[in-house]
């Protein structure tokens, strides 16, 4: 069992991450355009939250993850009209290639900061993504360690012009980027923000 599993009953009760889901999912309806027949991959998806606000407007849907956990929550949560349309996969891309049908888009939030490998993770979103297609990552900007307690095994979220410059060097064209909402943590020393972006770009 891994961290996240530990976390995954009580995740859809944090209402900073249900603030911080509803603010990427608005902002991701006002940026994009989508189009009937649309096949979505959440990446990281944990317990599903973005992918159920936005399943409306997706054909189908898979919830990709490497907590058994997280997607066991997410199992509990389709109600009869969302079957056949969600559907769970437990993968880890860092270690395997995704050899599926491609995505019209490709969105995950607060979770790239967790990849060891942020370039070859972006690589395969670019082999996954079907022509003309999107990805949309939202994620911390770039912080000093304090949002995961000095962690080393994660990023301290990005500049977002670096990540811009990897993902055109990738393949991708008309990167957009903008603060989505900002995150509040109690702290010894008082109250710290910390603001997420949402970066969206096309493959042409």
């Amino acid at each position: 069992m891994n961290d996240f599993d530990q976390k995954a009953g009580q995740w859809d009760k944090n209402p900073s991450n249900l603030d911080r889901t509803a603010a990427v999912a608005g902002e991701m309806v006002q940026r994009l355009r989508f189009t009937p027949g649309m096949r979505a991959l959440e990446f990281g998806a944990g317990t599903g939250l973005l992918s159920f606000i936005l399943k409306d407007r997706f054909d189908r849907i898979t919830l990709m993850d490497t907590s058994a956990g997280m997607l066991g929550i997410a199992r509990e949560k389709l109600a009869s009209d969302d079957q056949g349309k969600i559907n769970t996969l437990l993968f880890d891309l860092e270690k395997e290639d995704y050899a599926g049908d491609p995505f019209d888009i490709i969105f995950t939030q607060m979770v790239m900061h967790h990849m060891k490998d942020v370039p070859a993770i972006v690589g395969k979103f670019y082999e996954m993504t079907a022509p003309g297609g999107v990805i949309a990552i939202a994620d911390l900007h770039a912080e000093d360690g304090s949002f995961h307690d000095g962690s080393t095994d994660v990023h301290h979220g990005f500049d977002p012009a670096a990540l811009s410059s990897l993902l055109e060097e990738t393949g991708f064209t008309g990167i957009q980027c903008s603060t989505c909402f900002v995150i509040r943590k109690e702290a010894a020393a008082g109250t710290r923000e910390y603001p997420v972006f949402l970066l969206t770009a096309v493959k042409e």
